[in-house]
């Protein structure tokens, strides 16, 4: 499916990132493992993922292109018994979440089945809002004009 954001960008400059990043979207993102985005502060979020049964090794986290992928692969063990029933889905999986301009993921820990990942926008000086001045070039113009001439 194609979306035609033409007329959101008829006022919009540089957003053409917000196209390719809707075509970027999967259909069926899949429910495994389930997860929770909070907002913990004014600029700093976490997010859980329910990973029972893996361990900080067998979870690998990357971030490249403003995308924070989360990665689980269980190692290979040896059965301790046959499974009458296995209700614990304890298989591989990878998450993709997209992370919006200038938010840093500052770290991750595992404990309790769940895999907390903190993430913090960072706005650097260069991006923050600030006032320019508007100079009134008629009255520059005429301060020229009443300049006293050297003799």
């Amino acid at each position: 499916m194609t979306y035609d954001f033409a007329p959101l960008f008829r006022t919009a400059i540089g957003f053409d990132r917000l196209a390719r990043l809707a075509d970027t979207i999967p259909q069926d993102a899949g429910a495994y493992p389930p997860y929770n985005i909070e907002k913990t502060g004014e600029e700093s979020y976490r997010l859980s993922l329910a990973v029972a049964g893996f361990s900080a090794e067998d979870i690998e986290l990357t971030v490249k292109d403003n995308a924070l992928i989360v990665a689980g692969r269980l190692a290979e063990t040896a059965a301790k018994g046959e499974f009458l029933h296995r209700g614990i889905a304890a298989r591989a999986f990878t998450r993709r979440f997209v992370l919006a301009d200038h938010m840093v993921v500052e770290g991750a820990d595992i404990a309790n089945g769940l895999l907390h990942v903190a993430i913090r926008r960072v706005v650097p000086e260069s991006a923050k809002p600030r006032r320019i001045a508007v100079v009134d070039s008629t009255k520059a113009a005429s301060a020229a004009v009443e300049l006293p001439q050297a003799a």
